[in-house]
């Protein structure tokens, strides 16, 4: 008798980690419904605090997702419409989406070739009499080198903002990505990993004007007599959203060790195959947001893995600097940024994997045959 066909294993799973707090989200929406309050309430409040204790930075602000979270923050540190502002290409339209939000335009400098983040050298050699502020992402859930990218901006007077969209925990020579820069992002879509039911954002810092400053353009610019005094817009996380994430932030930490011994099983099992493995920086503890390889035989990979029952992905496929509504005033050489683009797949990667599950990944890996 045959037995049944397992299965798919999916890129990531964002249902796994609500099924298993179920009970406690249920019990958070009850309180949010029970209290009566749904925007800018008590539970959005203590989130706020929550999050930035678990940072390390003394403010932070919810917003309603993570591009408006980028976009409010360089508004927030001075960037205005016409300013330029330097960033990666590499990791998704948010980015030049929030920079032109923000009004400004967008200018990409290459990464390094080892983990995709940006490349200090080339940001040095980036910055002209127009760049206004830089904008880093943690990419993958591995740190950017940040104090030193944060040194080279500082050389210009330019404040960064650190994305950390995929680096929800992650540290750089001991300290949390996004308490180095003038402001740091978070997204908490659903499959980030600290996720909402839903979407939502956040923006921290350690600079008391700029929290003010996002506190007054997340709601129309409002101060306290509801008179708008700056051009901001509605950007609110709501009460539902905050509860829930509250719950998650408890766990993030163990969740995130999870991700690390999955991508060490990885690592292991996968060494000596076709793909190529991303270095991990000795002093980066990155969080595996994703699970990224390596191959020039990317398509060949991720319809063999689809036969055996593992769906893999690409993150990211195309440069953002080769798409008509994200293509840069001016052109730049960025080889290792479109090397990566032809090259890199997504495997697996949430906590609720098993082993046996990373197992079956590593072998249908492993029986690719290029």
């Amino acid at each position: 008798m045959s037995s049944e066909p397992s299965s798919p294993i999916l890129v990531g799973n964002p249902g796994a980690q609500n099924a298993g707090r179920k009970a406690a989200i249920l019990a958070a929406v009850d309180r949010v419904l029970d209290a009566n309050r749904y925007i800018n309430g008590p539970e959005v409040a203590a989130f706020e605090k929550e999050f930035a204790a678990f940072l390390g930075t003394t403010d932070a602000v919810g917003v309603a997702n993570g591009t408006e979270a980028l976009a409010l923050a360089l508004r927030a540190v001075g960037v205005e419409p016409g300013h330029e502002v330097l960033t990666i290409a590499n990791a998704g339209a948010p980015i030049p989406a929030a920079i032109r939000m923000a009004g400004a335009v967008p200018r990409y400098v290459d990464t390094e070739a080892r983990h995709h983040t940006m490349d200090p050298k080339a940001l040095a050699a980036a910055i002209t009499p127009q760049t206004k502020a830089v904008l880093v992402v943690h990419l993958y859930g591995h740190p950017a080198e940040i104090d030193v990218i944060v040194k080279v901006a500082a050389a210009h007077n330019l404040p960064v903002i650190e994305d950390c969209a995929q680096a929800h925990g992650a540290r750089w020579r001991g300290k949390r990505a996004g308490s180095f820069g003038a402001a740091s992002c978070f997204s908490f879509y659903p499959t980030k990993n600290l996720g909402a039911v839903g979407d939502g954002g956040l923006v921290a810092t350690n600079d008391p004007a700029v929290a003010a400053r996002l506190r007054l353009l997340r709601e129309y610019g409002w101060d306290a007599e509801r008179r708008s005094i700056a051009r901001g817009w509605n950007s609110r996380l709501d009460e539902m959203q905050a509860a829930i994430l509250r719950i998650k932030l408890r766990d993030l930490d163990a969740d995130n060790a999870r991700r690390r011994a999955i991508a060490a099983r990885y690592r292991a099992g996968l060494a000596g195959s076709s793909v190529r493995v991303l270095d991990t920086h000795a002093d980066a503890e990155p969080v595996h947001h994703l699970f990224v390889v390596e191959t020039a035989q990317r398509a060949g990979l991720l319809a063999h893995l689809k036969t055996q029952g593992v769906l893999g992905g690409i993150h990211y496929a195309l440069p953002v600097h080769t798409m008509d509504p994200w293509r840069p005033d001016a052109a730049a050489a960025l080889p290792n940024t479109e090397r990566a683009c032809q090259t890199v797949a997504s495997l697996p990667m949430y906590p609720e994997l098993t082993d046996a599950e990373v197992d079956r990944v590593i072998a249908a890996v492993r029986g690719f045959a290029p």
